[in-house]
């Protein structure tokens, strides 16, 4: 699954990475930002680029509303999107050929250890992984689909089947956020046949990075 991301980055860097304009003016991402909300929050604001308006980055809100959500309670429910299971689910009928791309510096996953420090599915110990795409650490573009629910733009992230590497580190439910290559971007906005971005038969070659060896993600993960 992918709750957590790495959003630090700048307006000129999305301009220049992404080659496109911003509609916002004020953006101070996080090292890691979660899509859960704290009690009393309810936004969690999160660059995206559309199908609709590819020359321009636009601020989405993270949890997809679909058009029957009575309030924004249900974003808890659909920060991520099953590939997979698109066209089977209410909340993504609607918004199969709405896409758009995550902009983000990297995503977070814990690996499931015992006590041992040896990798168990079942363990309790939470080993910490950064991971970004092979292009120099520079911002790169998840998957998603959005859905405008009263004036307000609001995404899922599409995960998928992991790789290799990332069913070693998401040992326990074996999912990734679908990443796009670099070069992929416009085929993804534009392609009707969301499966071709399904792991095996779409994959990005990514990095990984041990961050902490003992770090215990939050009551919410």
């Amino acid at each position: 699954m992918c709750y957590y991301v790495d959003a630090k980055y700048t307006r000129k860097e999305i301009k220049q990475f992404f080659n496109v304009e911003t509609d916002f003016k004020d953006w101070e991402g996080e090292k890691m930002l979660s899509g859960f909300r704290p009690k009393g929050t309810v936004e969690k604001p999160l660059p995206i680029i559309t199908d609709e308006n590819p020359d321009t980055a636009v601020i989405g809100d993270w949890g997809l509303l679909p058009f029957f959500s009575k309030d924004r309670s249900f974003q808890q429910k659909t920060l991520n999107a099953v590939i997979e299971e698109l066209d089977l689910k209410n909340s993504y009928k609607n918004s199969i050929n709405k896409r758009c791309l995550v902009l983000v510096n990297g995503f977070y996953e814990w690996r499931s250890l015992n006590k041992y420090g040896n990798p168990d599915p079942e363990g309790k110990v939470k080993q910490l992984h950064r991971i970004h795409l092979d292009n120099g650490d520079k911002p790169f573009a998840l998957a998603g689909i959005y859905n405008v629910w009263n004036d307000i733009i609001t995404f899922s992230i599409c995960t998928t089947k992991a790789n290799t590497l990332m069913a070693d580190v998401h040992n326990s439910k074996k999912r990734m956020p679908v990443v796009l290559n670099d070069h992929d971007h416009e085929k993804w906005l534009n392609n009707p046949v969301y499966l071709d971005f399904a792991h095996p038969k779409y994959d990005a070659k990514l990095i990984l990075e041990n961050l902490e060896p003992h770090k215990t993600p939050n009551t919410f993960f």
